[in-house]
């Protein structure tokens, strides 16, 4: 067991190379509970079913079996290279996500914390396989949609980062397959940024359930017919600064005094823009058409200051439209509540 904080394995990095096979590990319960459903819902063809299948994996602790592990000899994984040289044009707040138990990390552990995340991943992907494969063997997939997705993106070095809670594309960005017979096609790929929040609005319109009509998310229909179709173009991601013993991150901000402050990301086909506070904590421009690894924060250039401009328009009225027609954020009700999805 390799871990970078004594005690500590859910929250910080933690890793476990196990000699116990798939079927003793958690989500290997979780694929053999899933086919055990299927099972059942393949002999009543005539039902409608919704399966939500949660893994853990690759979530910290890294735990998976050995054989996994050796498929990523650890003497080949990369150590990110020139951090502090990136992190000299990143305004603090953009560097906020870090913890100072990494501090601990040497090339050494952070070879060895990327050789269980990679199995952690493998692990996993052979459980979804398994899953796909019941879907097959039933008779099902011909007319099952499957999505694949995440929480979040991670960080494996980047930026001097590990894990999530940053606006950078490695921790903004989620896997996001979608499976549609008779829709899509095999191998397409989409390049237009999308939102989670389209999911729901896609689910709707495959599956013929009309949509409440203030949803915020997009159907991606016509995206998974027809790949080049832009969609609305843009997603957009927030994460939460400050806040004291409320804060999001387990080490205490950086830059923020104690106050809780929002950081908002626009991700367009190009740019990805970022405002720290309303761009009073600072600003981050980054062209993926030339640097798709985020290295050059192109914000304060006066030759980008229209562009700036512009997506600075865009977040905001983006940032606009995720509130209520109020403007004020929502009050959560105290005790046990059920949420009306139908008519909120």
């Amino acid at each position: 067991m390799g871990r970078e904080t004594p005690g500590q394995f859910g929250g910080t990095l933690s890793w476990y190379a196990s000699p116990k096979s798939d079927e003793h590990h958690t989500d290997g319960l979780n694929a053999e509970a899933a086919e055990w459903i299927l099972e059942r819902c393949a002999r009543h063809r005539e039902r409608p079913f919704f399966l939500a299948v949660g893994f853990f994996r690759p979530h910290t602790p890294y735990v998976a079996p050995q054989s996994y592990f050796a498929l990523y000899p650890e003497r080949e994984m990369p150590v990110v290279q020139g951090v502090k040289e990136d992190q000299e044009d990143i305004p603090p707040a953009g560097l906020a996500s870090y913890k100072r138990e990494q501090d601990k990390l040497t090339d050494d552990l952070r070879r060895q914390a990327l050789q269980a995340y990679y199995a952690s991943i493998s692990f996993m992907d052979a459980q979804v396989g398994r899953v796909v494969a019941a879907l097959e063997r039933l008779g099902l997939a011909d007319n099952t949609i499957i999505v694949f997705t995440s929480d979040h993106g991670y960080h494996v070095g980047e930026h001097g980062l590990w894990q999530k809670m940053s606006l950078f594309e490695e921790s903004a960005r989620v896997p996001l397959l979608i499976v549609a017979p008779g829709v899509t096609k095999p191998g397409s790929v989409a390049e237009a940024p999308v939102s989670q929040l389209d999911l729901y609005p896609t689910l709707a319109e495959l599956c013929r359930v009309p949509p409440p009509a203030n949803l915020q998310g997009q159907s991606l229909v016509p995206m998974l017919k027809d790949p080049s179709v832009q969609g609305r173009g843009w997603a957009l991601t927030q994460v939460t600064r400050g806040g004291g013993a409320m804060r999001a991150t387990i080490t205490p901000d950086v830059g923020s005094a104690g106050r809780r402050f929002f950081g908002y990301s626009l991700r367009t086909p190009r740019w990805r823009y970022t405002e720290w506070d309303e761009g009073r904590q600072g600003r981050e421009l980054y062209d993926h058409g030339n640097d798709p690894k985020e290295l050059t924060n192109l914000a304060n250039r006066p030759e980008h200051a229209a562009t700036v401009a512009q997506l600075s328009a865009q977040l905001r009225e983006a940032v606009k439209g995720t509130f209520p027609a109020s403007g004020e954020t929502p009050r959560i009700l105290t005790g046990l509540w059920a949420p009306n999805l139908t008519e909120p």
